[in-house]
């Protein structure tokens, strides 16, 4: 197939509106929301009807077995030592090959974030920045998502921590869904990520807002759940 082939076959496949869409944000301009969450770490999770998994031990990711995300994560394995040789916390969860196929991070200092959204991310005392959670696509749908958050704020709270915050892109609905079975809150503020040329140029900035923007994705009758005071 040649291009003009293949440049038709996109356009009956996503129309020309979209595949437009698709390229000025790519090469011309994006812009992303960030919305910023928090969460005690002594509050229970709600009950959740994911699916079980079995077979993964968690392993504190290091320089040195940074090489374990090769298969799965492999323009990863770079990115993964330097984070561990920054001093952040990594847990990865490895399956009966050795192979990573999940991860998280936290950080108890202001995060600067040059690997992907190019900003900082500022944490207070008391705080941790929670950052980096991805699962290869076969442990979608199970409780993996909610053991390694839970695993890591153990870990943190072992390490004098109360508090966990997070950002969240506003397009990304399924990580937003998490968010809210984690029991997360909101705190009113969003950190916009403005692009220019892919990604070449960016800019910053913070914005705040009142009530949520979260109701609009919440089950009919699902109880808001409030954070509770360490």
């Amino acid at each position: 197939m040649n291009v003009i082939e293949k440049l038709r076959e996109r356009i009956r496949q996503k129309g020309l509106g979209n595949l437009f869409k698709a390229f000025w944000k790519r090469y011309v301009f994006f812009h992303w929301e960030l919305l910023w969450m928090e969460r005690d770490l002594v509050s229970p999770v709600p009950p959740h009807k994911l699916r079980p998994y079995s077979g993964l031990r968690k392993v504190d990711i290091t320089p040195e077995n940074a090489t374990a995300f090769a298969k799965h994560f492999g323009d990863r394995v770079g990115t993964m030592a330097e984070l561990a040789a920054d001093g952040h916390t990594g847990h990865m969860y490895l399956d009966e090959h050795d192979d990573a196929v999940g991860f998280i991070w936290a950080s108890t200092r202001n995060y600067h974030d040059r690997h992907y959204y190019g900003c900082w991310f500022p944490v207070k005392p008391g705080e941790f920045f929670e950052f980096g959670g991805e699962m290869i696509r076969t442990y979608f749908g199970t409780s993996l998502s909610v053991d390694v958050q839970i695993e890591l704020w153990e870990t943190m709270a072992a390490k004098g921590c109360n508090k966990v915050v997070d950002v969240c892109e506003t397009h990304n609905i399924p990580a937003l869904k998490l968010h809210i079975r984690m029991g997360y809150q909101e705190q009113g503020r969003v950190t916009h990520v403005y692009g220019f040329f892919g990604g070449r140029w960016r800019f910053f900035r913070e914005t705040r807002y009142q009530g949520s923007r979260l109701d609009p994705l919440r089950k009919p009758g699902r109880p808001v759940v409030v954070s509770a005071a360490v």
